[in-house]
């Protein structure tokens, strides 16, 4: 049996798979960002990128500004101490400083290429990006200041977070929730900074984090965690309420598996991280298409976007009513063959 496939032989597999994606980072990954990623006029870096590297938006992701900081670092420590990896950290670290904070110490969304301000959204995951990458720079030149500021910059989005008010809810007054990505995020922002500088506040954290997924977002009723739930944890069924992403799901398993081995292979956490990766693997998984499902309804209702397929459908035919016949013949035979093999949705 080949090496790529041989489950039977453990130590075999992890090497044949971690030399293959060693050598992606290296020879593909890497060097397309470093290439065509790095804005060398202004700072930063773009995110809006064809496939041959042609720029589609100089509309800069500060998400990405932290991320790929952060990827730089994080490659420098583990992979290679390459420095044009390191001076290219450096490069957004700096751009994220000058430009990317507003008056009142929140982060921006979206910046232009030269860091006027495009977009300011109410989560705080532009920060939390941005303290990672720090603290990986930090380790990675040695400059503490860095890990210093990433310290400071998580202790901020703590107390956005815990400050009732400072942050915009996503609803109204008529549904009052609280969402899992920000749980969760604050597991992996804290276990990375503690890498660089282990203040008391991030494994404090840690624990807080996983008490309240444990608490309020982990359903075995529906074997899985809800990405919407009640300020208590309370199931909301409707479709917000019953939404589940496996793909932030499997995310969480893995921040917890990471932190058991942290705890010396915590039997609780490693219980409890593969119990999640299981269940949300189950609801995953595209059986038929492969790949994992973006999001999936945890009484199996059909995703809501289904409705915009049939509004094209109905769109195109009545739009054209005076001239059906004379549109495409292939578009006339897709549109009634689709609207017979859906009619069972009663849409």
């Amino acid at each position: 049996m080949a090496a790529f496939d041989n489950l039977s032989n453990p130590s075999e597999y992890l090497a044949y798979w971690g030399k293959t994606y060693r050598n992606e980072l290296l020879t593909n990954i890497l060097p397309f960002w470093m290439k065509y990623g790095l804005d060398k006029e202004n700072g930063g870096y773009f995110t809006c990128l064809d496939r041959d590297g042609t720029l589609m938006d100089s509309t800069k992701s500060v998400w990405f500004q932290g991320r790929f900081a952060f990827i730089l670092a994080d490659a420098y420590n583990r992979v290679e101490k390459n420095e044009e990896w390191l001076k290219a950290c450096k490069n957004g670290i700096d751009f994220i400083e000058k430009h990317c904070s507003d008056t009142d110490g929140r982060m921006f969304f979206e910046v232009t290429a030269t860091g006027i301000p495009v977009r300011k959204r109410r989560y705080v995951f532009s920060e939390t990006f941005a303290a990672i990458a720090m603290a990986h720079y930090s380790l990675a030149s040695g400059d503490k200041s860095y890990a210093e500021k990433a310290v400071h910059l998580f202790k901020q989005v703590l107390h956005y977070k815990n400050t009732p008010g400072l942050l915009e809810s996503k609803f109204r007054e008529g549904l009052v929730t609280k969402g899992h990505s920000f749980c969760m995020i604050l597991i992996d922002t804290a276990a990375r900074i503690r890498e660089a500088v282990n203040d008391p506040i991030l494994t404090q954290q840690i624990d807080d984090s996983i008490a309240e997924l444990r608490r309020d977002f982990i359903h075995p009723e529906f074997k899985a965690i809800l990405e919407t739930v009640g300020p208590n944890g309370e199931f909301i069924d409707s479709i917000a309420g019953r939404t589940i992403n496996p793909g932030h799901s499997i995310e969480t398993a893995w921040f917890i598996l990471e932190e058991a081995k942290y705890r010396g292979w915590d039997s609780q956490l490693k219980e409890m991280g593969l119990q999640i990766l299981n269940w949300s693997w189950d609801w995953g998984w595209d059986k038929t298409y492969g790949g994992i499902n973006y999001f999936k309804d945890c009484k199996n209702f059909p995703p809501p976007r289904v409705l915009a397929r049939y509004e094209v459908l109905v769109a195109t035919m009545r739009g054209g009513y005076r001239y059906a016949l004379r549109l495409p013949s292939d578009w006339r035979r897709q549109i009634s063959r689709n609207a017979q093999t859906n009619k069972r949705l009663h849409v």
